[in-house]
């Protein structure tokens, strides 16, 4: 499609969206400009009618409600785009409401759990010291695994021990590292960094053997956590977005103010961070339930 190419440029330096979220954009449209060839629609001046057919065809297909929603806020975006860029004359997606989303509860790790896990990168070689670090990382401040390899030396604070943080939306925050997580980045950067590095320049902080000056991909984090989590022999699906979630249920378990919660993990609503005290209340419950004296069975 004629202007494709340049949303999608868009995306990755105007809104700073990441590589897998570009590509969900990019299938979503394609299949979308699909749909509109097969059925004769102009896409520049598609009418209410052609939209709701188009509807009905994705839910015919039995697409989750979640993928649905990502859909028509894939062509919402891309609208937006073409209506700003006076390309059509107006963004028929803007008045197209998302289907109602299902109600899930993220997946979180165990305290005991976790402690196994960051029991087994081998801090005695130069690749676990960096593995270790990935994983306290992750946990200790919530951050998305995009912002993990995006983040650049010259972006911590070792003194305050914190991280500038660029994340969806090119918004910044700060976030905040412990003393554990201290101790494995100062062995990662005295002992590990330049050895993966075989003394090339690279700005960031997470690298590999091969980085050359570029980003560490999700992809190379990914396969990271799976080794580390099937080594662990837990027999669970963990990514590394388990790890944010679970940040923000240990925080909100210990008794943290979710408005705190909200700004270490970058949501620009308190909605989105709401899910997590659904957790909590669950605990809350089952510690409720195992302790009152008039609630045991």
């Amino acid at each position: 499609m004629k202007y494709l190419n340049d949303f999608l440029v868009y995306l990755k330096n105007e809104l700073n969206y990441s590589n897998y979220t570009i590509k969900n954009y990019e299938l979503d449209i394609y299949d979308y400009i699909n749909f509109c060839n097969e059925n004769k629609i102009d896409i520049y001046d598609i009418k209410y009618d052609e939209v709701k057919k188009y509807l009905i065809n994705i839910h015919n297909k039995k697409y989750k409600s979640s993928s649905v929603s990502r859909k028509i806020s894939s062509l919402r975006t891309f609208y937006g785009y073409l209506y700003d860029n006076n390309l059509i004359n107006n963004n028929i997606f803007k008045f197209i409401s998302s289907p109602k989303k299902e109600k899930k509860l993220p997946k979180y790790i165990t305290n005991d759990d976790i402690n196994i896990i960051f029991d087994i990168p081998d801090i005695s070689t130069v690749v676990g010291i960096r593995n270790r670090l990935i994983i306290e990382l992750l946990y200790g401040t919530g951050i998305r695994v995009s912002e993990l390899c995006n983040i650049k030396l010259n972006d911590i604070d070792f003194k305050n021990k914190s991280i500038r943080i660029l994340g969806k939306g090119k918004k910044e925050r700060n976030v905040f590292y412990g003393t554990k997580c201290n101790d494995i980045l100062n062995l990662y950067l005295n002992n590990s960094r330049n050895i993966l590095l075989k003394n090339k320049s690279n700005d960031y902080l997470i690298v590999g053997t091969n980085s050359n000056g570029k980003m560490f991909s999700t992809r190379s984090v990914e396969l990271i956590i799976n080794d580390i989590i099937k080594k662990a022999s837990l027999n669970k699906k963990i990514t590394p977005h388990v790890f944010r979630h679970t940040f923000a249920t240990h925080l909100l378990n210990e008794g943290c103010d979710i408005l705190v919660v909200k700004e270490l993990l970058g949501h620009s609503s308190i909605d989105t961070t709401g899910i997590y005290t659904h957790i909590s209340n669950e605990r809350l419950r089952h510690v409720y339930l195992n302790s009152h004296p008039r609630a045991k069975k």
